[in-house]
């Protein structure tokens, strides 16, 4: 979710990275490794710079210290650029926690993450208030979509299928998430399972946006509708996360497949 002041792989439309360096270490997958369990080298604090002292590799795990770490934070960003990209990751949270990955930003200094990139919202549903409103709950596209399982009903053979409870595990528990972008769509998962699926070019985003809090932010999102190249944020929201496993590749979903593919 927005801060007042993202298992498995990510990916890049063909891949638009920056100049290599060592930390482009390749899984076997054909994956890009943004972070292995080990190493912060993908990563630099947000508009350029060393990580602050509370993002820390601990049991292989890139943990966010929160309010109780000491020393300074702030959001992260990857230091390659993607295009179209599947994102893989795993992420837990500690009770009563709020995050997010932000997505498709262009860093601007004096302004923040999310007024460009869009979010994938990381929370404790159960304990943060954030989780009372299913569109700025878990996996959500943040204050946008709601998470909505993909999957034909059983009686109507609508999709998705409503009152379908999304698969979150458990405070503490990884979960799996994925964002993919393609074009203009995006598409985000929580443990296997798809649960937003929308065009950026479409009325309903426009009108989404338009009914939100993002209402006259003429960046908001236009990097990723405009294809440009564009970062991967983790955001220090104040509360302690963890992340594992983050990946990135070339997207094998198309733009315009149907609505239950991946």
């Amino acid at each position: 979710m927005l801060a007042p002041t993202l298992a498995a792989a990510l990916v890049a439309p063909a891949l638009l990275l920056a100049a290599p360096d060592h930390h482009e270490e390749k899984a076997s997958s054909g994956a890009t490794v943004l972070f292995d369990g080990s190493s912060t080298d993908a990563w630099e604090k947000y508009t350029g710079g060393e990580i602050g002292s509370k993002w820390v590799v601990e049991d292989d795990a890139l943990h966010f210290l929160g309010n109780e770490g000491q020393g300074s934070g702030g959001d992260i960003q990857t230091k390659q650029t993607f295009g179209d990209f599947d994102l893989r990751f795993e992420f837990k949270v500690a009770e009563g926690a709020n995050s997010g990955v932000i997505y498709g930003v262009v860093p601007k200094k004096g302004e923040p993450a999310y007024k460009t990139g869009p979010e994938y919202q990381i929370l404790d549903d159960s304990k943060h208030g954030d989780g009372k409103n299913p569109k700025t709950s878990a996996a959500a596209l943040y204050a946008l979509y709601a998470p909505q399982v993909h999957k034909t009903c059983p009686a109507t053979g609508a999709v998705p299928c409503p009152h379908t409870p999304k698969p979150m595990k458990a405070v503490g528990e990884w979960n799996s998430g994925r964002i993919v972008k393609t074009g203009a769509r995006i598409r985000h998962y929580l443990n296997g399972v798809k649960v937003v699926d929308v065009r950026l070019d479409s009325p309903e985003f426009k009108e989404a946006v338009a009914n939100s809090k993002f209402k006259g932010w003429n960046e908001f999102a236009q990097p990723l509708a405009k294809n440009e190249k564009t970062r991967i944020v983790l955001q220090d929201h104040g509360n302690s996360v963890w992340f594992r496993n983050v990946t990135v590749q070339k997207p094998t979903l198309t733009e315009d497949g149907p609505l239950l593919e991946g």
